[in-house]
C-alpha cells in the first residue's frame, strides 16, 4: 500500500511537470517556462469528495485515493475539459497508480467520476487557481 501511494505521488508529480502524460500534450500560450519547482499533488479521498470543492493550483494535480481494489475502473465526465484533464488509474505490473486530475488552466468545472465495477459515482467541483495564490 505504501509503495502504491509513493508511486502515485511520483506519477502525479511527473504529470504536473509535463514529463509524463497518458494523453497527448497540447501547447498553450500561457505555459510557463523555466519554473523548476514541482507542486505537490492535492490528495483527495474518493469517499469524501462528493459534493465538495477541490482547489488546485494551475499546473498542479489531484491524486484520487481511497479505492484500493477498483481504482482502474474510474472514468470522468468533465464539464470544461480546458480546466482539468482526467488521468486514469492503472497497474503496470510493478506499481499501481491512482486515478487523478491535472489542472490545465485557471477556472472552475464540475467533475463526475463513475466506477463501472463498483457502481460508485461522485460529483464535485474543481477550482483551478493561479499558481501564485499561495502555492
Amino acid at each position: 500500500m505504501r509503495g502504491r501511494v509513493a508511486a502515485s505521488v511520483a506519477v502525479m508529480l511527473g504529470v504536473a511537470l509535463g514529463g509524463f502524460g497518458l494523453t497527448g500534450c497540447t501547447a498553450s500560450g500561457g505555459s510557463s517556462g523555466g519554473d523548476s519547482s514541482a507542486l505537490p499533488p492535492v490528495i483527495v479521498d474518493l469517499g469524501d469528495v462528493d459534493g465538495t470543492t477541490v482547489e488546485v493550483p494551475e499546473g498542479g494535480s489531484v491524486d484520487l485515493t481511497g479505492d484500493d481494489e477498483t481504482y482502474t475502473d474510474w472514468t470522468a465526465d468533465i464539464a470544461d475539459p480546458a480546466v482539468v484533464e482526467f488521468v486514469p488509474g492503472r497497474d503496470d505490473g510493478s506499481a499501481q497508480f491512482n486515478p487523478g486530475l491535472t489542472a490545465k488552466s485557471v477556472g472552475t468545472t464540475e467533475v463526475t467520476l463513475d466506477n463501472s465495477e463498483s457502481g460508485d459515482s461522485v460529483t464535485f467541483t474543481v477550482d483551478v487557481v493561479p499558481k501564485s495564490d499561495g502555492y
